[in-house]
């Protein structure tokens, strides 16, 4: 017994089938769903590093560093250059809103300090300025320091024994004496202490030592070398 519904549908697939004009068709059990490749991913940008902000340490000054001098070491330096009294017009040009009444109150703190540190120099006034000075019990010590053949006046005995011993040394106080015709012993004490000559050894060990010139003679009398001693035949009276 044939179904109804069944012959139903075989009527419709057949006239659908001769509307399409018998053109074969067929229809995949199941749609294949191509999905698409993915696309690469782009490399990532490298990554540039960045600098760390410069710390304070580095755009500050530096720490511990000297304080910039007072008015009262300005001054102080001043006066040790020397070159003339120190003004008050001369310190107020240097030192930038000094005033004539502090150059003065500076200087008197520093001869007090000077004064309570028992320093060998004091701040003297002088033409209008000041200067420092040494205390009376020391200007001796100035003296021997800065003395010299140019400032001592040589006596004639010393010219002559200096000279003699200029062109015959090493030679010995008996030879000396035996050359100037008198007792050399004063004359030589002046030249030895004024360091012009000093006792050499001679060339050979029998004849001993002897006087000779110091290259402070040399300097003295502005001569390179001994070679620089005028000949005897140079010498005019």
């Amino acid at each position: 017994m044939t179904d109804p519904e069944s012959d139903s549908q075989l009527q419709l697939a057949q006239a659908a089938a001769a509307q399409l004009g018998g053109v074969e068709w067929s229809l995949d059990a199941e749609p294949v769903w191509e999905e698409a490749e993915p696309e690469p991913e782009a490399d990532p940008s490298p990554i540039t590093e960045v600098p760390e902000p410069p710390k304070l340490g580095n755009i500050l000054p530096p720490e511990n560093l000297p304080d910039p001098p007072g008015p009262m070491k300005i001054l102080e330096a001043m006066l040790f250059v020397g070159g003339g009294p120190l003004t008050a017009e001369e310190a107020c040009a240097v030192i930038r809103g000094l005033s004539h009444e502090e150059f003065r109150k500076l200087i008197e703190d520093l001869a007090r300090k000077y004064r309570s540190q028992n320093r060998p120099y004091a701040v003297v006034p002088r033409d209008a300025g000041f200067e420092l000075e040494l205390k009376p019990r020391f200007r001796s010590l100035k003296d021997r320091l800065r003395a010299g053949p140019r400032e001592i006046e040589l006596t004639q005995p010393a010219l002559d024994a200096l000279s003699l011993i200029a062109y015959r040394q090493p030679v010995s106080k008996t030879e000396l004496d035996a050359l100037a015709g008198t007792d050399t012993a004063a004359p030589l004490r002046l030249l030895a202490r004024l360091g012009l000559v000093a006792v050499q050894q001679r060339a050979t060990s029998e004849t001993g030592s002897g006087y000779g010139t110091t290259p402070k003679f040399l300097a003295t009398f502005g001569l390179a070398s001994l070679d620089d001693l005028p000949r005897l035949g140079e010498v005019t009276g």
